[in-house]
Order: structure tokens, then C-alpha cells, then sequence
């Protein structure tokens, strides 16, 4: 017994745990990289407690806020009002949008680069085919003063013109509606 007793108090004695002292050289103690994260974490949340708890000095730390925060709604609420004239007043809207058609390139590159910036996103890479999409929409609006003017006097009944096609051709004749306009 002396010999296994001897052994054991070497290896487990005076406070120490040779086992373990080796085993933590090539496997981290699980329980004190807990510890550790516990740690790293509620020294994180001290420091954005401390950051929002301060409170603030002025009106311009304010504004700065707000402004900070306006961004991201204002585009989005853009883009839907831009939805919504478009439906409201086709011409307005293709009117504009000639103009937007007129912008050079550099300068949608510029403003690409800019926006990307601010939101971390894709736009650059995605604004040339977007700009494809707006001249192809422009190229569109021959068509749709024709197709709006048609509407228009038909609703006023001010006369039987027909309604033009996207490409800007007349459609042939209806023999249904000829014989229904003739009774």
C-alpha cells in the first residue's frame, strides 16, 4: 500500500492535480472558458451600458440621432411613393423618369458607391442593370401617353379611338365589339 499511497499523494498532492495540469495543456478546461466568456460578455454589455447611459449633453447629439435614423425609412417610403404616382399620373411619373434616364453614368457609379457604402449592400453591382430597366420603362411612354389619351376620350365618350398596344401597334379590328357598337 505504501507504494500506490506514495504514488497518488505525488500525483494528487499539496493542492495540485498532475492529471489535470497535463490534460489542460492539450484540451482547454471547459468550465474556465465559461468563466471566461462570462466574463468577455458582461464586460461588453458594461461598455454599451456605459455608452447609453450618459446622458446626453445636447441638442445636436440629439439631431445627430435623428438624423442617423432617417435614412433607411425615407428610401423606403420614396420608393413607395414613387409606386404610388406612377399609378396615380403615368405621364408625371415618365416625365420625371425621362429626366432621371438623362443622368449620366459616372454619376450613377458615384451615387452607387455612395449608397453602397452607407448600407453594406450589393447596389453597385446591381445599378447597371437597374439603369437598363429605367430606359427600357422610358422607352415605354410613347405607349402610354397613346393608351392614356385613348382612355381618357373613351371615358368622356368624346370619341371611339383605340387603345394601343405596348409595341405601338393598333390591334385589328374586334368583329364583337363592331357588332355590339352597331346595335
Amino acid at each position: 500500500m505504501g507504494l500506490i499511497d506514495g504514488l497518488f499523494s505525488l500525483l494528487f498532492s499539496g493542492g495540485r492535480n498532475a492529471v489535470k495540469e497535463t490534460v489542460e495543456v492539450f484540451r482547454e478546461n471547459a468550465e474556465a472558458g465559461a468563466a471566461r466568456d462570462a466574463d468577455r460578455a458582461e464586460a461588453a454589455l458594461a461598455q454599451f451600458a456605459a455608452e447609453f447611459s450618459a446622458p446626453r449633453q445636447s441638442v445636436f447629439d440629439r439631431v445627430i440621432d435623428g438624423l442617423n435614423r432617417l435614412p433607411r425609412p425615407a428610401l423606403a417610403l420614396g420608393t413607395l411613393g414613387l409606386f404610388v404616382s406612377a399609378m396615380v399620373d403615368p405621364v408625371w411619373f415618365a416625365e420625371r423618369m425621362q429626366g432621371i434616364a438623362l443622368v449620366p453614368e459616372p454619376l450613377w457609379w458615384l451615387m452607387g458607391a455612395i449608397v453602397s457604402f452607407y448600407f453594406g449592400a450589393r447596389h453597385q453591382a446591381k445599378s447597371q442593370s437597374f439603369q437598363r430597366s429605367i430606359a427600357q420603362t422610358v422607352a415605354l411612354a410613347p405607349s402610354v401617353v397613346r393608351n392614356t389619351a385613348a382612355l381618357r376620350a373613351l371615358g368622356a365618350g368624346a370619341g371611339e379611338e383605340e387603345v394601343v398596344d405596348g409595341a405601338g401597334d393598333v390591334p385589328s379590328a374586334n368583329p364583337a365589339l363592331a357588332e355590339w357598337r352597331s346595335r
